[in-house]
């Protein structure tokens, strides 16, 4: 028995925290395949391709072409692959879209919903629904992504938020994970973050995520937005600001992140790791052996744990360890 599933937790909560870093190609990124194969991309869990913002409007019928092309290669490709997932334009591309690639939903993890707000909800979640009853196979997923202006305007932004996660848990089984999209928000106000700067030194951002993050994060694994620096070679200055925007989002409660770039995915992984201190108190909080006590020290002495206050950050602790392992302190 995993460990995992010694604390009470599913198959779906392994899976919402499998996705990690999210690989985004362009849909018509046909070399995918032959680099999948290759073993080409390190530390790889889950990758998207993407029909929407990538690909130009007069070019979607190619492209959702060559994406055919590709997932009839992967169908029949020996080995394990990553999580898959599509990312569409609206709810009437996204049932175009399932309808197409219906021989091959045996390799779909799900799909990503761009732009989810108050405008597409009801349509999308008829959509899940209906996609589940006929599938006859594994749960499809959805992972909706909160981008849009009426998100951002803090006079609607609460409200929206509120009925947004109201609507999502009546189909929390198909819910994978809530994304954010950090360059959506930017744009709307003209703002772009430097190589030496995160996103949550932009402020009217990081508000935005503080609201996300409040009314999401309790019950759903919220990912973090995409960094948007990279390079062939790691230079000190794109790792390491992608390694302190990291640092800053697993604090503020995001697991995961979106990567534009393989080169970004061994880092992401990393951050994914658990530190051996925080294992341990893990570990101890899960099988707590301190009798009528519920607060003890901590296996270095150095804080303090309560049974009932961290035991939810433990199970994930756990289950984190699990995926993606322990990494030393210092």
């Amino acid at each position: 028995m995993s460990v995992a599933e010694g604390v009470g937790m599913s198959e779906k909560e392994r899976l919402k925290y499998s996705v990690g870093g999210l690989l985004y190609t362009p849909a018509m990124n046909k070399k995918i395949p032959q680099k999948l194969r290759d073993g080409a991309f390190q530390s790889l869990t889950s990758m998207a391709f993407c029909l929407e913002d990538t690909i130009q409007d007069e070019c979607l019928e190619e492209a959702e072409q060559s994406l055919y092309d590709i997932l009839a290669e992967l169908d029949g490709m020996e080995g394990k692959l990553p999580l898959i997932f599509i990312r569409i334009r609206t709810p009437e591309h996204m049932r175009h879209i399932v309808e197409l690639y219906r021989p091959y939903q045996g390799i779909i993890t799900g799909y990503i919903l761009p732009k989810f707000d108050l405008s597409n909800v009801d349509a999308y979640m008829e959509l899940a629904r209906e996609i589940n009853r006929k599938s006859g196979g594994p749960v499809k997923y959805i992972m909706p992504v909160l981008e849009s202006r009426m998100i951002a305007d803090i006079g609607t932004r609460v409200g929206t938020i509120l009925k947004l996660k109201e609507s999502l848990d009546a189909i929390r089984e198909y819910v994978l994970n809530v994304r954010v999209g950090g360059n959506d928000f930017c744009n709307l106000y003209g703002l772009r973050r430097s190589v030496s700067q995160s996103i949550y030194d932009i402020g009217v951002i990081r508000d935005i995520f503080v609201d996300i993050i409040n009314i999401f994060a309790s019950d759903y694994v919220v990912s973090g937005p995409v960094w948007e620096y990279f390079g062939a070679e790691r230079d000190g200055r794109w790792d390491m600001g992608l390694v302190r925007e990291l640092e800053l989002d697993r604090l503020n409660g995001f697991t995961g992140k979106t990567a534009i770039h393989p080169a970004q995915l061994p880092l992401i992984y990393e951050s994914m790791k658990v530190s051996r201190t925080d294992y341990d108190d893990a570990m101890g909080i899960l099988g707590w052996e301190h009798g009528s006590l519920g607060v003890a020290k901590s296996g270095n002495g150095g804080r303090m744990n309560e049974v009932k206050v961290h035991a939810k950050w433990a199970k994930k602790i756990a289950l984190l360890a699990e995926l993606y392992g322990v990494r030393e302190d210092g």
